[in-house]
């Protein structure tokens, strides 16, 4: 049944032996360090490869070479997007420097090349020079509220490309309540694409937003600023 809907989807034979591999990884390592409540097999398709991969959009992602991957815990979305769309390079950043070891023997045991894992925190990194709007897209995944996750996210995205949210049920009232902080980061047009994973009765959404101009020098702020002053928030 896994095989199916992940074959549905669109890969091949290799590629779901792949994401195979990636799931015994990651259930190993759960055993001694927490990367995930989600440990049974169908349930880890559907809710963190599949929705992982729900990111996908061949318009969006058209001419795109340079993904990073900003809170990217066990893997998710990146790690399915690269196994998925191999030709894409992956940079991966996470505060955790357990996760970011064990992000290092994935990429090794599953032969990912074009893929950098990074310990670190998204508005530390976003300020050096490699980081900082070097990025066709940047996606993110259940790290924080739309409008505190565009302030650690659209500082790396360059001029032009797009920054890519997977978001949950409450998508519509996140993006409302981001507007301000998405525009004053340099965002330009909105896309929303809604999606339906399998067996699941709950909305969710990819949220697309265009890097317009660039994002001012003096964000993102520091995480303590970040997380008590939202940005554009009316108080």
């Amino acid at each position: 049944m896994i095989r199916g809907e992940l074959e549905r989807f669109g890969l091949n034979d290799a590629q779901i032996d792949l994401r195979e591999k990636f799931y015994r990884l990651v259930i190993e390592k759960n055993r001694v360090m927490n990367l995930t409540a989600i440990t049974e097999p169908h349930e880890f398709a559907i809710k963190h490869i599949i929705d992982s991969l729900s990111a996908w959009d061949e318009k969006i992602f058209s001419g795109v070479e340079k993904v990073l991957d900003v809170g990217t815990g066990a893997g998710f979305p990146a790690v399915p997007l690269k196994i998925f769309r191999p030709q894409l390079k992956f940079t991966l950043i996470d505060s955790l420097n357990k996760r970011v070891e064990f992000l290092k023997k994935v990429v090794a045991e599953l032969e990912l090349d074009g893929m950098e894992i990074f310990h670190g925190r998204a508005e530390e990194l976003a300020r050096q020079k490699i980081f900082r709007e070097q990025f066709d897209a940047v996606t993110s995944r259940a790290v924080a509220r739309l409008n505190v996750l565009a302030e650690y996210c659209l500082p790396f995205v360059k001029v032009g490309g797009v920054f890519v949210a997977l978001k949950g049920k409450n998508f519509r009232e996140e993006l409302d309540e981001a507007q301000s902080a998405i525009k004053i980061l340099g965002g330009g047009e909105i896309f929303i694409r809604e999606v339906k994973l399998p067996t699941l009765d709950n909305s969710r959404a990819v949220i697309y937003v265009s890097k317009k101009k660039s994002t001012p020098i003096k964000f993102p702020r520091r995480e303590s600023v970040i997380r008590n002053s939202v940005l554009g928030k009316v108080n």
